[in-house]
């Protein structure tokens, strides 16, 4: 499966076809991948354990969830011989790229949300996050109230600083906010000392821990922010598309194969380095596990 960078331009969009006079469009993915020839699949490539780039190409939780989707697409074209290309995006990029067609799913480190829903459509979630913090452990930071005057990092088009501004209000602190590029981009600045923290989705902080030249520096701290859905974004308004993409989602739940993926990249010695994040599935996970949902946030 070839990996194209975020330079990649798409030459195709969607074709869309409005119904009467309503401002509803409906679009025909199936139809785009199988003139195209190819499947292209959005991701990020800097949210391990979810979603990253590894020896050239895309791997990753997600990542292996999405070629099982990528898989029953073939199916269901009968076009065993389907292109499949993995696009490197960052956060800001996700939306616009489903939207005009840039791509055709989107597998990364992505909450389901209500706001989003009006833009894009979602699959069955596929995992639950626990937004937290990550500080260095010289910071002496271990709740909230300790970064009152102090600069917060978070990635710009995320959803996290929408609870760094709650929570200010809410225990009456005064933080700057400082926002990065992207995951790397922004444990690079609480590296570099000029956050005192970084509020993100817990195994985001994870991974950039582990991957970090100085794992033990870091540690995760502070109350849980928020629970959120992570699932594959999808065109709007295309139901067919989603209803694949859905069935391939629920059959892992159901299969008892999404625990075991679980396990693969939560549990267990990943690459780069054979780091184990060790982390146990969050009681939101597991309610996700029981009954699975493509409900938003």
């Amino acid at each position: 499966m070839k990996l194209f960078s975020r330079t990649f331009i798409a030459s195709s969009l969607f074709a869309c076809l409005s119904l009467g006079t309503s401002q509803t469009y409906a679009v025909d993915t199936l139809a785009k991948i199988k003139n195209s020839g190819k499947l292209v699949i959005g991701f990020n490539d800097a949210a391990m354990p979810i979603s990253y780039t590894y020896n050239g190409g895309a791997t990753g939780y997600v990542i292996d969830i999405c070629r099982t989707v990528a898989n029953d697409i073939k199916k269901e074209l009968n076009a065993p011989h389907l292109k499949v290309e993995f696009v490197a995006l960052n956060p800001s990029q996700r939306i616009p790229s489903i939207q005009s067609g840039h791509v055709d799913m989107e597998c990364g480190a992505t909450t389901n949300s209500y706001k989003r829903q009006h833009e894009v459509a979602f699959s069955t979630n596929f995992y639950y996050t626990e937004v937290r913090m990550a500080v260095r452990k010289s910071a002496h930071i271990q709740n909230l109230v300790d970064l009152d005057h102090k600069a917060v990092v978070t990635t710009a088009g995320t959803t996290s600083d929408t609870y760094i501004k709650r929570n200010e209000r809410g225990k009456n602190i005064n933080v700057t906010n400082v926002y990065g590029r992207d995951f790397d981009d922004s444990f690079a600045i609480l590296a570099s000392g000029k956050a005192e923290a970084f509020v993100m989705d817990d195994n985001i902080l994870a991974g950039l821990i582990a991957k970090s030249s100085n794992p033990h520096a870091y540690e995760i701290v502070g109350p849980v922010l928020s629970s959120e859905p992570y699932a594959i974004m999808l065109p709007k308004g295309d139901p067919k598309f989603k209803d694949i993409v859905d069935t391939s989602v629920n059959d892992l739940w159901k299969s008892g194969q999404m625990g075991k993926l679980y396990h693969k990249w939560f549990q267990s010695p990943i690459m780069p380095h054979n780091i184990n994040l060790n982390m146990a599935p969050n009681r939101s996970f597991l309610n996700l596990q029981r009954r699975p949902t493509d409900a938003g946030i």
